[in-house]
C-alpha cells in the first residue's frame, strides 16, 4: 500500500516529523475532520479561522457595529482582530505542512549525505523514535491549551482596552467581544504556544543528533562540515514568522490611521520582536554548534601537523636539496601541492561555529519584513516613497 502524500513514516525510524500524529492532530482525526494518515492543514485552517472570526463579524453586522458605531469604534477598522483570526490563525495551521516536509527531508539528508555514518544509523533511528514518543505525548498540549485559557481568565477584557473598544456598549461587553476574548484569543495563544513547543522539540532533536558523533567534514566548502542543509529549518517556520509579525503591525496600523500615532513610536517593540523571534528560530541550528566546534577543535591540530610535515619535506627536497626517501606526502594525489594543503587548513580555520549563514537569516527576516513594509506604507504612501527615491537618484 502506498503512503499518502503529506504523511510520515509511522515508526519515525529515519524520517522525523514534529507535527504528524501529535496530540492536536490525533484529536482532529478522532473527530473525523482529518482522515487518518493525513495532515489536512488546509481544511483545519479554514474551519478554525471561521470559528474564531465569523461569530464576531455576524454580531457586529447584527448590532450595527461593523462600519460605524454610536459608541466606541466600529469593528472594521480594528485590523488586529481580522488579522489575528483570518491571517495568523490559519497561517499557524498551514505552517505545519512546511515543518513536516522540511524536517523529514533534513532527517533523510543526514543519512544520505553520509553525515550519519552507516554504523550510526541505528542510534540515529533510536534518537528519532525517542523524539516521536515525546512528540506524541498529550501532556505538553494539555498544558499549552490550559495556559491559553488561563491567560484569558487572568487578563479579562477591559473597557479601557482600545483593541476591544468596538465590543463595549452601555450594557458592557457584547457577545462579539466575549467571543474575541474567550474563544478567538485562546485559540491564537494556544496555537502560538504550540509552535513554541515545536521549536523546543526541533531544538532538542538537533541537539541529540549532534551528540551522535556525526561524520563531519572540516574541509567542506559549505564551511559547516557538510551540514549546511539544516539552514532550511528556519524556512519551515516562515508562515509562523509572517503570522506573528502581522499581528502587532496590524494593531499599530490602527493606531497610526485612527489615533494619529507615529511609526517611530513602535520602533522599540518592533526591534524587540525581531531580535527575540530570530533568536528563537536559530535555536535548532545553535544546538548543532557543539558538534561543529568539536570537529574544528580536533581537525585544526591534525591538519596543521599534516601541512607542517608536507612543508618540511618540500623544504628538504627543493631548498636544502637533500634526498627524501619517503615522498608519499609530496606525491599524494589527494592532497596535491603545498598550496592545496594550505587551502585545506584555511578551510578548517574558516569553519563556522554553527550552521548559521545568510540563507538561514534570509528565511527568517524576509517573511518578517513583509508586514513591517506594509506598515511603513501606511505611514508613508508608496507615491511619497518613490518620489523620495527618485529625488535621491537625480
Amino acid at each position: 500500500m502506498t503512503r499518502r502524500r503529506g504523511t510520515s513514516d509511522p515508526s519515525g525510524a529515519i524520517a522525523f516529523s514534529p507535527v504528524d500524529n501529535d496530540a492536536p492532530l490525533r484529536w482532529w482525526r478522532r473527530l473525523r475532520i482529518v482522515s487518518s494518515g493525513e495532515l489536512g492543514a488546509g481544511r483545519r485552517a479554514v474551519l478554525v479561522a471561521l470559528v474564531a472570526w465569523l461569530p464576531i463579524a455576524v454580531w457586529a453586522f447584527a448590532t450595527g457595529r461593523w462600519m460605524s458605531a454610536a459608541a466606541g469604534e466600529p469593528l472594521f477598522q480594528h485590523y488586529g482582530i481580522h488579522v489575528r483570526c483570518l491571517v495568523a490563525i490559519p497561517l499557524f495551521i498551514l505552517a505545519e505542512a512546511a515543518l513536516h516536509r522540511t524536517s523529514r527531508a533534513i532527517a533523510h539528508r543526514f543519512v544520505s549525505s553520509g553525515t550519519v555514518a552507516a554504523e550510526l544509523v541505528p542510534r540515529f533511528e533510536a534518537v528519532n523514535r525517542g523524539m516521536v514518543r515525546l512528540r506524541d505525548a498529550s501532556l505538553p498540549w494539555v498544558l499549552v491549551f490550559g495556559a491559553a485559557i488561563a491567560t484569558s481568565i487572568v487578563d479579562p477584557p477591559a473597557r479601557s482596552d482600545d483593541a476591544l473598544s468596538w465590543a463595549f456598549d452601555g450594557g458592557g461587553l457584547g457577545f462579539g467581544g466575549w467571543w474575541a476574548a474567550y474563544v478567538a484569543r485562546p485559540i491564537f495563544v494556544g496555537l502560538l504556544l504550540g509552535w513554541l513547543w515545536r521549536i523546543a522539540l526541533v531544538s532538542l532533536w538537533m541537539w541529540r543528533v549532534g551528540r551522535l558523533g556525526l561524520s563531519l567534514v572540516p574541509t567542506h566548502p559549505d564551511r559547516t562540515g557538510g551540514i549546511a542543509f539544516v539552514e532550511k529549518l528556519p524556512g519551515a517556520f516562515a508562515l509562523v514568522t509572517l503570522a506573528l509579525a502581522a499581528v502587532p503591525t496590524s494593531r499599530w496600523a490602527h493606531e497610526i490611521l485612527h489615533h494619529g500615532a507615529s511609526l517611530a513610536s513602535f520602533k522599540l517593540p518592533a526591534l524587540a520582536f525581531v531580535v527575540l523571534w530570530t533568536l528563537l528560530l536559530l535555536l535548532p541550528l545553535l544546538a548543532l554548534a557543539p558538534a561543529l566546534r568539536g570537529a574544528k577543535r580536533k581537525a585544526i591540530p591534525a591538519y596543521a601537523a599534516l601541512v607542517g610535515e608536507q612543508g618540511r619535506l618540500v623544504h628538504r627536497r627543493w631548498i636544502a636539496r637533500e634526498p627524501v626517501d619517503d615522498d608519499e606526502l609530496l606525491e599524494a594525489a589527494g592532497i596535491g601541492p603545498v598550496a592545496d594543503a594550505a587551502a585545506l587548513y584555511g578551510a578548517i580555520r574558516n569553519m563556522r561555529p554553527a550552521p548559521l549563514g545568510k540563507s538561514a537569516l534570509a528565511r527568517i527576516l524576509i517573511p518578517m519584513a513583509i508586514p513591517f513594509l506594509l506598515l511603513v506604507l501606511v505611514q508613508i504612501p508608496l507615491k511619497d516613497l518613490l518620489l523620495t527615491l527618485v529625488k535621491a537618484l537625480i
